[in-house]
Parts: C-alpha cells; structure tokens; sequence
C-alpha cells in the first residue's frame, strides 16, 4: 500500500499492518521475549513463571485500561472545553465586529449617496433615490444658454457655485490619489459620475467657448422666495418661480476656486480627452479672470459674491488654483507664480496661524501646503523652485503637528473631537478634512518610505496621523459620548430630523407651496424621506447634539461636509491595493531638466 511521506519525501512503500486488532494481540506487544538460553529442563519453572507473569500482566493491563479510559475520557472533555472556548471567542468576536462603528467601506458608499440625493435639473435614470425627481428645469439667465444642473448646496434649492466647486475640487483629488480603492470598491464610475454633473454645470456659469470672460454666475437662487430664508419650505420639485444667476464682475476668489475644479477634473477625465481639454480650457478661462481683476500685485480685498459663501480673501485660492493648473496643463508659469515669494508675502501663507491649518470651503492653505509639498517629495525640482518648496512642506508639517493631541493648537471636546473652528457650530466639515489631510500625508511619506516626521525635536511616527484620523472619523459614525452616528443611515442611531427640505415634505403626489410646507417643517415626526448617506453639521463643543430640524446648526447637511467625507473615508478604507498613485497626479507635468546652478553666495571679506 502507497502512503504520502508527511515529511516532504513523496509517496513510498511500506507494508501492510495486521487486519486483527484483538486485546490478546495487543498485550503480546507488553510480553518479554520467552527464554531460550535454559532448554526443556526449566520448562516447569517456565511455566509457573508465566503464570505469575500473566497475573502480573492481568493487574497492569487492568491498570492500563484503566488509565486508557481515563485519558479518552479526559480527551472528550479537553475537547468538548477547546469547542466552547471556541464558541466563546467567536461570539465575542462577532459581538466587537458588530458593535463597531469603523465600517468606513459601508460609511464610503452611503456617503456618496447623498450626492444623488442633491441633483438637480432631469436626473438619469440610475440616480436611485426614489424620493427624488426633476427639478428647476428653467434655472437661468437671459444672456446665458442655461444654468439648469448642478447640486444643492445644503438643505434648501440654492445653488452656489464657490462651495460645489470646493467640493467638487475635493472630490476630483480623493479620484486622483485613490482612484485604485474606488475601483476595488466598484465606486469609481459613481464618483466620476458625481464630478462630471458637478463640472457640467460650472462650465455653464460663464463662457467657456471664448479666449476671455468678464463674469462668472456665482448662485441661483429664487429672490425672496428661498434666499437664505426658512420661511419658504418647499421641495426642489414643486419649485414653480422664476430662478435667476447671480452674476459677479469682481471674485477672483471665487473664479480661481472653480478654476481648481475645473483643473483637477481635468486629471481624473485624462482618459477622456476631449473633456479634459474643454476643463483645461475653461480652468485657464477662469485662473485669468481672478488674476486679472488684481493686476500684478495681487492687491484687493474679499470677493462680494455671494451674501452666503463670501471667501474672506484670494490669495490662498490663488496658490491653490495655481498650483491644480500645474498639475493639469505641466505649464512651468503655474509653478513660478506659486512659487514666487512676492505671491507668498502677500498671501501670508507663512504665518503660524492655527486656521491656516484647517482645510475649509474659504481657506485653502493646509491643502495647497500639501499638494506643493507633493511636488516635493516625488519629484526633485531644485534651484529656484526648491527654497519655497521646502517652506510650503514645512508647513505642512507643522499643520500635521496641530493635528495631534500632544500639542494645544486646537482644543478637543471631552468625547475626543478636535475643534478646528474653536467650538463655533457645524465642526464636522473642518474635522473630516483634517482626517483626509492626515492620512494622505501618511500615505505620502509611507510612499517615500519614510517612518514618519518631526514636530521641532520630537520624532513622530506615521501611526500617529492614521490614530487621529481614524479616531476622528470613528467620532463621526458613532464613537461618541452620544452614541449616535451623524451619518444619516450608518448604524442603528442616526439623526432623522435631517434639516433637509426634499427629505422632510413626502414624496405624496402632493404640492405643498412654501407656506404649505411649513408645517413639514415645524413638526417633531421623523422625515418621511431618509438622506441616506448625508453628513449633518455635528455636536457642539460639548458633545451635545440636539436633533431637531428646525436648528440646522445641529442637523443640516452641506455639499462641502460630504465631500471631505468621502475623501477621509476612502483614504482610511482598507484591504488591496492600498496607498495612494503615484503617478497619475503627475500625468500632464513634463520631465524636468537639469536645473540651473544655484547663484553663488554672496562674498563676504
């Protein structure tokens, strides 16, 4: 008979075992050998001792079957022990997975659902929010083709191009960086999809099809009927009023943030190239426009916009503008105006600031630090581009150091949630911002392969940033002195008076006006409509959070707020592949040339 070697050494040969197994066989194997060496004249003696012997062998037989039982029976209860014990710890494993609130992959896909939940305009037919439908199919102006489109800002009709654009910038960045992880979660084409109806719209603001613009729409709105009003409490769909743009001569903040849309579109479409141009173009449009209404010395205060969104200054959206149209057209005149110390004087980029390091909707200072320090940390520009370089990752650094809880740059709630806007309300969309930038900038120096970084003399290790931002973002979806999760639909507990006009009015068949839909408002029922995948503004800063509609400082979501979102939650989302791409950030910048020398330092006798 063939038996495998279980050492390695293949099949080999060996012989057949006897097919008894009987007891008397068995105790065969305990006799000694019977002596030979004394003949026939011991056989008596033989004899006699053999039966002393087969008594003794009787007793320690019966002995052995004695402790054979004991063992087998000491085997059934070790084994009987080793099965609960195994019962046991799967339970408690099922009960710690179940209970856990960091199912970030769950949370990633709800999250993006909320954008199909803001379209507007005639929805495709895979929108998939079944309480949704066509909406202000007239939005626009008389001297524009349309500006029907484009997403809802938050839980009212308005639409407002400078946060769409921030989000959609935000958006396009998390493809770029994670485009492999959305694929591997089958998001990807969802994603792209999000961005293009975004990117659509803005190209319609203003005239993309000329070589110069003199305004851009920055928000439709409906006059007095929803500008920022709760008094009009109506459904996108049951909208019948005229709605006009806005149109600003003079926003260069806002002009260069849709030029950073429009841009980092433009790489996550490269494959699509005739849309890509088309956002070159338009990115180029816009980043002219800004600049221009300044003139060289970049000197002007705030945009006046919009009353809503009205960015308090330009020069950060001009060093993040330019630097995305770098990256998206490889033209070096990019580079040298973000590079360009006179820009960063004016600007004040340098500052130790706190809130420059907080990533919002109007301050786009940590996250240009970290798309500059990008560049400098894949690729070796040298002399003149370096010196700032360096500055910018410095920044960047120093902005990861106020993230960590060892430092007092920001204060933190009792239940652990930073506050990067000093306990004001809505905290959310600067905290999840600050959990992207976090892990990205992880990523990047894993990427390098590189431990970690310092804050002044202290080395600090690349888990440090994940810690933060995976405890940030587990605040977020349930890990909270309130036990709720602030994700509409992810776990059990979740707010459901969403301050959210198309998700408190049923879908009924019924027009209700905007006095008529004041009673939707008003009521203390839950929302017949559920947001899934919406992201409300947050606690206060003691981690108390009222749920209730008509305080939408607790309760209402925003475009801006989901996008950081998605962005943390696909950074920290595991499992193959993991990290970020390299390269496809770099797919439009040309390879550089050796550089020239650095200028000889001054001689000093």
């Amino acid at each position: 008979m063939r038996k495998d070697d279980k050492w390695g050494g293949g099949p080999v040969e060996i012989e057949a075992e006897p097919a008894t197994t009987s007891d008397e066989v068995k105790q065969g194997w305990l006799l000694k050998p019977e002596n030979k060496e004394n003949g026939g004249h011991n056989h008596e003696r033989n004899i006699d001792g053999k039966k002393k012997k087969r008594r003794m062998m009787s007793k320690i037989l019966g002995s052995l079957v004695s402790i054979r039982s004991l063992v087998v029976v000491g085997v059934a209860i070790l084994g009987a022990l080793i099965i609960v014990l195994v019962k046991i710890a799967q339970r408690n494993h099922h009960h710690l997975h179940s209970s856990s609130p960091h199912n970030y992959t769950t949370a990633l896909h709800q999250a993006l659902l909320f954008f199909n939940a803001q379209r507007s305009g005639k929805l495709p037919k895979d929108n998939n929010v079944s309480w949704r439908g066509d909406s202000c199919l007239a939005d626009g102006n008389s001297n524009t083709k349309t500006l029907v489109g484009g997403y809802y800002d938050a839980g009212d009709a308005s639409k407002f191009s400078f946060p769409a654009s921030f989000a959609m910038t935000m958006l396009s960045w998390s493809v770029i960086e994670y485009s492999a992880k959305y694929e591997a979660l089958g998001e990807l084409d969802h994603v792209k999809g999000i961005i293009k109806w975004g990117t659509d719209y803005l190209l319609n603001t203003f005239n993309s099809s000329v070589h110069s613009i003199a305004n851009v729409v920055a928000d439709v709105r409906g006059g007095d009927h929803d500008a920022n009003s709760h008094d009009c409490w109506i459904r996108p769909e049951d909208i019948d009023h005229p709605r006009t743009g806005q149109e600003c001569y003079n926003c260069p903040a806002l002009a260069a943030e849709m030029a950073s849309a429009l841009a980092s579109a433009s790489i996550v479409f490269k494959d699509n190239i005739k849309y890509s141009q088309k956002l070159v173009h338009g990115a180029d449009l816009l980043f002219k426009f800004a600049t221009k209404q300044q003139g060289a010395k970049y000197a002007g205060g705030a945009d006046p916009s919009s009353p809503l969104y009205n960015s308090t200054g330009f020069w950060d959206e001009f060093l993040w503008g330019g630097s995305w149209l770098y990256l998206a057209t490889g033209n070096l005149s990019y580079l040298q105006l973000v590079t360009n110390p006179d820009l960063v004087g004016h600007e004040r980029a340098l500052w130790t600031d706190p809130d420059n390091r907080v990533l919002s909707w109007d301050n786009k200072h940590a996250g240009a630090f970290l798309l500059l320090s990008r560049l400098r940390l894949f690729l070796s520009y040298g002399y003149p581009y370096e010196q700032m370089l360096k500055k910018f990752h410095s920044q960047t650094e120093d902005t990861m150091c106020s993230y960590l809880p060892v430092f007092s740059s920001f204060r933190r709630t009792k239940g652990g949630l930073i506050q990067l806007n000093h306990g004001r309300p809505k905290p959310l969309q600067y905290v999840v911002y600050a959990a992207f930038l976090a892990q990205l900038y992880s990523d990047y120096i894993d990427a390098i392969s590189a431990p970690g970084w310092y804050c002044g003399p202290t080395f600090y290790s690349n888990v440090e940033l994940r810690r933060f931002a995976r405890t940030q973002i587990d605040y977020i979806l349930g890990k909270n002195p309130q036990g709720i999760s602030y994700v509409v639909g992810f776990s059990e507990h979740f707010p459901q008076h969403v301050h959210h006009r198309g998700a408190s009015i049923p879908h009924n068949k019924i027009k209700y006006g905007c006095k008529g839909g004041l009673k939707w408002r008003n009521t203390r029922t839950p929302n017949p409509n559920t947001i899934v995948g919406a992201m409300v503004a947050g606690p206060d800063k003691h981690d108390n959070f009222q749920d209730v509609r008509f305080n939408y400082n607790y309760t209402e979501p925003s475009l801006v707020g989901n996008a950081g979102l998605v962005a943390a939650l696909v950074a920290l989302s595991s499992g193959t592949p993991a990290g970020i791409d390299k390269n496809s950030m770099f797919y439009a910048v040309p390879p550089l040339t050796s550089p020239p020398p650095p200028p000889p330092s001054p001689w000093i006798p």
